[in-house]
């Protein structure tokens, strides 16, 4: 074995070892790092041809069917309405004219958010504004072609349209009709019950939602429009006043139903009988929404032979709001039979002379507190299904729709 010949090249020597130590060390280091490169690439090629087949055959619609599918983010909180159509849910428009009248909220939850007031005067949207039609029906509205014609043409932005029927009952109308997806959520109704009142405030809650609503008026199947749509339109909007009937009977059927347990917050003499078919303007509809004690009273006190569509409103907009309402009723009820219901109109009644008479009241009413006019009820009831022909076959010629 030959020696190295001086200390320079025995220490070139030892060094060598080193170098080639440190080469291979560099070289298995780097081919970890491919290897881990390799593996995360397959895996991710791997997994995203996984998802796609998975999607292949799960999709969203399978567990969750409805038409509409609700989805957001926190970054730009959008909605997907019908699959296609999105919205963003803290935009203006949603929340100043709610497009779906379907939601979760309890009558607690809807009456608190109804009842939301803006201290801000100013509009920062053009609004037109609209007069609610707001339907309360068990079931099927055997009038609705009529009242199909009163709407057909006019400017959707003028009007809306709140169905609160039965539980459990769909409306059954073509897409294309105004009716279409105007119901809301509802509860069960009885006759003579606080339950009444509480269909009434469901229906103002829900139109609240719409800041563009200004009048509010309730309807029942039974109803049908005696003027055309413009008409009824100027004169509610117009008015200075809300129309709830509201007047003191001495009678049974009047002073007869008050309970002493009401006292001291409703007396005797606040006491007040009406129609419970009412009109309001914005201001009214949103403080009935938001009331609570007089309302819990009613529903405490007021059972049979006490009727709470018939006394609550007319003794709360007495007791507090007298100035705003033209103590009347703009929907033409029959009780000239004494009667626990309302004389009803069959088709033998729809003549040309019985229309005029409800367009022109033979007794004249005050309108803003300035003229008296004969136009006294916009609307009437109770009129049978078996009235619908008659009423369409006249409606043009006596009611100019």
């Amino acid at each position: 074995m030959a020696m190295p010949k001086n200390r320079g090249e025995k220490e070139e020597m030892e060094s060598r070892p080193l170098v080639s130590t440190s080469v291979r060390d560099s070289s298995l280091s780097l081919f970890r790092m491919l290897s881990i490169l390799i593996v995360f690439v397959v895996g991710v090629v791997i997994g995203l041809a996984s998802s796609s087949h998975i999607g292949r055959y799960f999709t969203a619609d399978q567990f969750f069917p409805s038409r509409a599918v609700v989805s957001s983010s926190d970054t730009n909180c959008t909605i997907v309405v019908n699959n296609c159509e999105k919205e963003d849910c803290l935009s203006l428009k949603s929340f100043i004219s709610p497009k779906n009248l379907t939601h979760g909220l309890s009558d607690e939850e809807l009456f608190w958010r109804a009842s939301l007031v803006p201290q801000k005067v100013e509009y920062p949207f053009d609004r037109v504004p609209k007069v609610a039609f707001m339907f309360m029906t068990r079931g099927p509205l055997p009038l609705l072609p009529l009242w199909e014609r009163f709407f057909q043409g006019q400017d959707v932005n003028k009007y809306s349209i709140y169905v609160h029927a039965l539980p459990g009952y769909v409306l059954n109308v073509t897409s294309s009709s105004v009716f279409y997806g105007r119901q809301i959520p509802s509860k069960n109704v009885e006759w003579g019950s606080v339950s009444l009142v509480d269909a009434e405030k469901r229906l103002l809650a829900n139109a609240l939602l719409d800041f563009s609503n200004e009048r509010f008026v309730l309807l029942s199947e039974s109803c049908i429009p005696v003027y055309n749509f413009p008409t009824v339109y100027k004169y509610l909007t117009r008015s200075v006043h809300s129309f709830v009937e509201s007047y003191d009977d001495p009678s049974r059927y009047g002073r007869g139903r008050y309970s002493r347990r009401m006292r001291p917050d409703i007396k005797l003499g606040d006491w007040r009988k009406g129609s419970q078919w009412f009109e309001l303007n914005r201001q009214l509809a949103a403080v009935i929404v938001a009331d609570t004690k007089y309302y819990t009273i009613f529903k405490k006190y007021c059972r049979p032979a006490c009727y709470p569509d018939e006394h609550y409103l007319p003794t709360f907009i007495h007791m507090f709001y007298g100035s705003m309402n033209a103590n009347r009723t703009v929907t033409y009820v029959d009780w000239s039979v004494i009667a626990p219901h309302p004389g009803t109109f069959s088709a033998e009644n729809v003549t040309e002379s019985f229309l005029q008479s409800l367009r022109k009241n033979a007794t004249a009413c005050s309108y803003n507190l300035k003229s008296m006019t004969n136009v006294c009820y916009l609307f009437a009831r109770k009129f049978t299904p078996n009235t619908l022909e008659p009423l369409l076959n006249l409606s043009s010629k006596v009611m100019q729709f």
